[in-house]
């Protein structure tokens, strides 16, 4: 049997991709069971975070062994499989085990060196544990994925290059705001939380010790939200520093009201749709933000510093007048109504097709064909031209993502609500973005903002520590592996003695115990220093890359019992799931 994963996460797909594919508890474990009901699969353990899906299996054959676990991921994650597979990684044998101990130092992470993929890591395999999914295989490769990662924390200054994604967003939304400093700029403010799962706590932990005047926690189970008031509360008052937070929990209709007395929110729940949409986002706002003019909508006008006079031809003829806006809304898919009082918006442009469906699509460019346009404007050619090619591509995929910046957003009013998004799929609706007065951080942006991150000099530490690591993991596994094999040999030794001695008893009965003892010792003495210095020695090759043909050998050359090696190894396996089934 052989490790592999399969698995996507923020290196290999956009968000748009990682957020359809999202597994949520359920999913995850009918994932498990369905991937140890397969052939080529003896283990499994599944590994989902904000920002990463992987599937993990002891397999006895590569190829298929990819094929089924690809199928069953685009299965369980309703993402079609050749939609999935161009986003998909591959890694096998050592380098499946490189990865994970990659991964639990934090060198893969979107935030380099954050320490909460190793919670995340155990969560995982407790799961797995708990489904008995893991084998000794997996169990031995998670356990030890966790030392890895909090030996590089505890040997190296990886912390001082991450940081948790909850404090790297935080100081995102404080960019350009009290020097940058989170502490300084969540200062008094009051907060809002919603969800109460570990990266939400986490979230509220943090904004209390950032000096938040109160925090809001908000969640589908009220006894959750409850505790974690009551544990931030505990924590506050055993604080001089931060004795004057209040911490109080609401349920989720409450979140509107709660939202517009709210300078910060963030939002981390399990939710297949949005929490908070665009409409919500801009009622909390409404009142809040001083009006002054067209440029206080926050939204790009032509010839503002940094906005092109004319961005297309198209966009401009996209411009309806008032009085052409009841007969263009024949056949138009899109609410004209709402999308004309934004300055600047092409009905015609991708931002407005981000996220239809290829039906609605296919109408809005017959739409486009017949719709009205005003006089003395340019062709839309080009733009019914891209339209036509984002309707072939919503064949493929099924919808359109949205553009993450569609255009560029005038200067506008300082904001006054920003949101932190750190689910997966997302909490917030992303065109929030366009509302002023709003500043929205979600793991997109946070990707994008990693990417320019400076490395640290303790990062090439940790790689050296990762290889060091494999390379160790690797020989005790291989070794391991010839171990059932030394055993049978040596219990079949053991067997020829005492065959060989009960036959001497029979030839020469006159022995007694004394000197039936003494010629057995002498017989044991010599099997064992002929079988010694060969089971050290296939040992030691066995342990080498490449050393797993070695337990083949010995059994062909003495003739070893397949099923008593097999049994030897269940045995082994039994005693082993039974220790790991310990806190890891």
């Amino acid at each position: 049997m052989s490790l592999l994963v399969v698995g996507l996460s923020h290196r290999s797909a956009p968000v748009s991709v990682l957020e359809r594919a999202a597994l949520n508890a359920d999913a995850q474990i009918k994932l498990l069971q369905d991937t140890v009901a397969a052939e080529p699969a003896a283990e499994a353990a599944v590994l989902a975070t904000c920002n990463r899906i992987e599937l993990y299996a002891d397999v006895d054959k590569f190829h298929a062994g990819v094929a089924e676990l690809s199928t069953l991921l685009a299965q369980h994650s309703g993402v079609a499989l050749e939609e999935l597979t161009p986003y998909l990684y591959v890694h096998y044998e050592d380098r499946a085990v490189h990865h994970l101990f990659s991964v639990a130092c934090g060198l893969d992470s979107m935030v380099v060196g954050e320490g909460q993929i190793l919670g995340q890591i155990k969560d995982s395999l407790g799961k797995a544990q708990e489904l008995h999914t893991a084998g000794r295989l997996l169990n031995d490769l998670f356990q030890q994925a966790l030392r890895v990662g909090k030996r590089a924390h505890s040997e190296t200054g990886i912390d001082r290059a991450g940081q948790s994604l909850v404090t790297f967003g935080l100081e995102q939304l404080a960019a350009g705001a009290s020097g940058g400093d989170a502490a300084e700029w969540a200062r008094g403010k009051k907060a809002l939380v919603i969800g109460a799962g570990s990266m939400s706590s986490l979230a509220a932990a943090t904004l209390v010790r950032a000096g938040v005047a109160e925090v809001v926690i908000a969640n589908r189970t009220a006894e959750r939200a409850d505790r974690l008031a009551e544990i931030l509360n505990e924590g506050a008052s055993s604080d001089a520093g931060d004795g004057d937070v209040v911490a109080r929990a609401v349920p989720m209709d409450a979140v509107p009201g709660e939202l517009t007395r709210a300078d910060v929110v963030v939002s981390c729940t399990g939710a297949t749709g949005l929490v908070l949409t665009g409409e919500a986002v801009s009622g909390a706002v409404r009142g809040r933000v001083p009006v002054a003019g067209a440029e206080a909508e926050g939204v790009a006008r032509p010839g503002a510093v940094g906005v092109p006079s004319a961005p297309t031809r198209a966009a401009q003829a996209a411009r309806l007048p008032a009085d052409q806006t009841g007969s263009a809304e024949d056949n138009c898919p899109l609410d004209l109504n709402a999308v004309q009082a934004t300055p600047g918006f092409s009905v015609l442009g991708e931002a407005a097709v981000a996220g239809m469906a290829a039906a609605e699509l296919e109408q809005h460019a017959a739409w486009v064909d017949n719709a009205p346009r005003p006089q003395g404007t340019g062709s839309v050619v080009d733009e019914a031209e891209a339209i036509a090619a984002l309707a072939a591509a919503a064949a493929a995929g099924g919808r359109i993502p949205e553009r993450r910046r569609p255009e560029p957003l005038a200067a506008g009013p300082e904001p006054v609500l920003f949101l932190l998004d750190l689910a997966m799929p997302r909490d917030i609706d992303a065109a929030v973005h366009r509302i002023a007065g709003v500043r929205l951080v979600d793991i997109e942006s946070l990707a994008e903002a990693s990417a320019d991150a400076p490395m640290a000099a303790d990062v090439d530490q940790v790689r050296r520590i990762v290889a060091d690591e494999v390379a160790a993991f690797g020989a005790a596994l291989r070794a391991a592996h010839i171990t059932p094999t030394v055993v049978a040999l040596r219990t079949m030794a053991a067997d020829v003695v005492a065959m060989e001695m009960a036959r001497l008893e029979g030839r020469l009965p006159g022995l007694d115990a004394k000197q039936r003892g003494e010629i057995t010792q002498t017989v044991k003495r010599v099997v064992d220093k002929l079988l010694h210095a060969p089971t050290v020695r296939v040992k030691q090759l066995a342990a080498e890359p490449g050393g797993a043909g070695y337990a083949d050998a010995l059994r062909t050359l003495f003739d070893l019992d397949q099923e008593t090696v097999a049994a030897v190894s269940r045995a082994e396996d039994s005693t082993t799931d039974e220790e790991d089934r310990g806190p890891a």
